[in-house]
């Protein structure tokens, strides 16, 4: 079972079906993996509840992943409030809540999964290529001050480092995932990701407005992230 957000999707997509072994691939879209719940006051991110967990008990692979819709602040949201414990915010350091909602899920991780049974599995963050981060020529994301998104990339980034550095998102995913009593495998796409500014769909994807330097073409990048998969599973 495959259980995360959009970009997952693209991983599940290209996926190969085998009927003749009786497995089957089931994906589910949880944005945040914590829940998202009707209160009085409106719809409330709970960063310390994962009732939607019960869902996941009994299934042979669990594969997860969350950080992009963390982000989004721009656009409306499928929540009104973030609810920390006792404490009810209209918004918050969205770093910060991450952080939050992705310890709630170890430690659901931790208290209901049996080893001998299940493999549980981290997909690492999905980078983006909408825009450099920093104004600066020195620091532009990639090396190319003219580019300020993916339209137009034919080449992927040369080397092996990304001069953009890594996304903030990953230091959180590390710690996290070390602080757990259980074993979880991070399949770590991030780095390889970011180098392939060239695999976005950009201006040519039939089903987005405007540019797309999120998501990825297939066949492509996602091919990659399940031979990763594949690699860790056998």
């Amino acid at each position: 079972m495959e259980r995360g957000e959009t970009r997952q999707r693209s991983s599940w997509r290209t996926c190969p079906k085998r009927t003749d072994y009786g497995v089957s691939v089931i994906r589910y879209q949880s944005t945040y993996l914590v829940d998202i719940v009707e209160e009085r006051i409106g719809r409330v991110l709970r960063l310390d509840s994962i009732q939607s967990g019960a869902a996941w008990l009994g299934v042979d692979v669990l594969v997860f992943n969350t950080w992009h819709w963390w982000t989004h602040k721009e656009k409306p949201t499928v929540w009104d409030y973030v609810r920390d414990g006792d404490q009810v915010h209209k918004d918050m350091d969205r770093l910060v809540a991450f952080n939050k909602g992705l310890t709630t899920w170890a430690k659901w991780v931790d208290a209901n999964i049996n080893p001998a049974a299940t493999k549980v599995f981290f997909q690492g963050i999905s980078p983006t290529h909408y825009k450099l981060r920093y104004a600066d020529s020195t620091g532009a994301e990639w090396g190319d001050t003219n580019a300020k998104n993916c339209y137009g990339q034919t080449q992927p980034v040369s080397g092996s480092t990304y001069p953009g550095g890594p996304v903030p998102a990953q230091g959180v995913v590390t710690s996290v995932l070390g602080a757990m009593s259980k074993p979880v495998h991070l399949l770590d796409i991030t780095l390889l990701s970011q180098l392939r500014r060239d695999a976005h769909p950009s201006a040519y994807s039939g089903d987005h407005p405007g540019m797309d330097c999120s998501h990825w073409c297939l066949a492509g990048l996602p091919d990659t992230w399940n031979q990763i998969l594949y690699a860790a599973l056998l």
